[in-house]
């Protein structure tokens, strides 16, 4: 077969959730064989979507999504699913190949596990693994299939530099057809050769040829080249309607020309460019701390730290009091995670938190939020948390910061993309207003515009806090007051 196969195509796709809020909009491109495409646009785009349509998860409204005879597709998810979270490291391989049992597949799990530096009993639950070692996880029971087309969604959140570097590598080399998803400029750079940019505003997909800063480029000179023509239009416009009036009162043959030069006006009015809207960043927002806080907060006396999938208690001395921020840092699968949960949970013997003390937890995969809560159930009951007065104009402010339209604030939690879900667990910690704030990785699946405000949130937050996070740059914005490694 040809390399410059068309493998993939959209014919008019449309795609909406809910009657009259379209996801796509008669899209049209198309995927050649062994190339490696990113998809591009803001949270809650739609790109996830895409991928479920490739896959026939979801069905188009109208079009058709045309997909070669005998093409094998498999698809690395954001998130491990709920009911995966039971099985072990064996079920969740063999559930990749669907029914059945397949030939050799100890041997088949070594190897791929090896590909993506993971090890790992085969009897381990799934739920016990990290956030990094299950986003892995993920990546790897994709790679075991083998298949002509491999959908990746937002493969690098959770992973740490090695674990990015490693995977990088591996798609640089990688032989067949690949479809990415990522919000990591230089990640993207290194391998793509084409991007389709979804417009968050017109829901149509428009296709670039080149690597990922060429399509940003193209992107940008585009933008710039409908401004300029729309700006010129709109000159014409009002030159047009001012003749027009000036002739309209004149009588006689002139109303001919005033009716005339309004027709003219009209015609441009269509012929503007709708152009896309940079993406709309989150407005500064402040968590505001839990009143009448005083004295020691949080006491941690010893640490689980997990190594080669054997827990050990260390002894540490770790105090927090008001206004003072702890970085929790070691590698993917050393307990970082679930220091945090256990800490949210109340259960830690080796930990004393003040009575009355309330958390505000940023869960990585955020089954800490109920799927099948609406957005405003889900803010409504944050704010019932903090104990204050429960103003539904208070809510709609908060939410509105956030970028949670009217029209999403009555969508269900589980139809939200993975970085909707994130700005709704923010909206939810201001409402909240905890005295102890349990941050786990809370860049991931968020779009690198809003990364900066909530960084500048985290570092004027006047209780005490714990963060995990794998992106130096974003720590690097956050006052640290002291750091907790659980690697020495």
């Amino acid at each position: 077969m040809s390399s410059s196969e068309t493998i993939l195509s959209f014919d008019n796709v449309s795609f909406e959730f809910e009657h009259k809020k379209p996801v796509l909009n008669a899209v049209n491109f198309s995927v050649r064989r062994d190339t490696k495409i990113t998809i591009m646009g803001q949270n809650g785009a739609g790109k996830s979507t895409i991928l479920k349509l490739i896959t026939g998860v979801l069905k188009p409204k109208e079009g058709t999504v045309n997909v070669i005879p005998k093409l094998s597709i498999a698809m690395a998810h954001q998130v491990i699913r709920p009911e995966d979270r039971e099985l072990t490291v064996r079920d969740f391989f063999e559930k990749s190949f669907g029914k059945g049992k397949v030939y050799d597949i100890d041997r088949k799990i070594d190897a791929i596990l090896e590909v993506v530096h993971l090890h790992a009993p085969h009897d381990r639950l799934v739920k016990s693994f990290s956030g990094g070692q299950q986003a892995r996880l993920l990546l790897a029971s994709a790679l075991i299939q083998d298949a002509d087309l491999l959908l990746l969604d937002e493969p690098t959140n959770n992973l740490d530099k090695e674990g990015i570097a490693h995977l990088t590598a591996f798609l640089v080399m990688y032989e067949k057809t690949c479809v990415v998803i990522s919000h990591d400029a230089d990640f993207l750079n290194a391998f793509t050769d084409g991007v389709l940019y979804l417009d968050a505003h017109t829901h149509k997909v428009e296709q670039y040829a080149g690597d990922y800063f060429d399509a940003v480029d193209q992107i940008a000179r585009r933008i710039k080249k409908e401004n300029m023509k729309n700006a010129q239009l709109a000159a014409g416009i009002i030159k047009n309607k001012e003749q027009a009036n000036v002739f309209a009162n004149k009588g006689g043959k002139l109303r001919l020309v005033a009716r005339k030069m309004r027709e003219k006006a009209e015609e441009m009015e269509v012929a503007k460019v709708e152009v896309r809207r940079e993406d709309k960043t989150i407005r500064p927002f402040e968590i505001s701390v839990q009143e009448d806080l005083k004295g020691e907060i949080l006491r941690l006396f010893a640490v689980a730290v997990i190594r080669h999938h054997h827990t050990t208690t260390r002894k540490v001395e770790v105090s927090l009091r008001k206004n003072q921020h702890l970085l929790l840092v070691g590698p993917n699968g050393i307990g970082k995670s679930t220091l945090l949960e256990t800490l949210a949970s109340g259960k830690v013997k080796d930990a004393v938190i003040a009575p009355g003390v309330r958390i505000g937890y940023y869960r990585q995969d955020f089954s800490t939020l109920n799927f099948d809560h609406t957005v405003r159930e889900s803010l409504m009951e944050a704010l019932e948390l903090s104990g204050g007065k429960v103003l539904e104009e208070e809510m709609r402010r908060v939410a509105a910061g956030f970028l949670i339209t009217k029209e999403l604030i009555h969508s269900k939690i589980g139809h939200l993309s993975e970085g909707q879900k994130g700005l709704v667990s923010f909206a939810r910690l201001v409402l909240q207003r905890p005295g102890l704030l349990l941050l786990d990785e809370p860049t991931n699946h968020i779009n690198f515009r809003h990364i900066p405000v909530i960084a500048k949130a985290l570092d004027a937050y006047t209780g005490a806090m714990i963060l995990v996070s794998h992106i130096p740059e974003f720590v690097d914005k956050i006052r640290i007051d002291q750091a907790l490694d659980l690697d020495k």
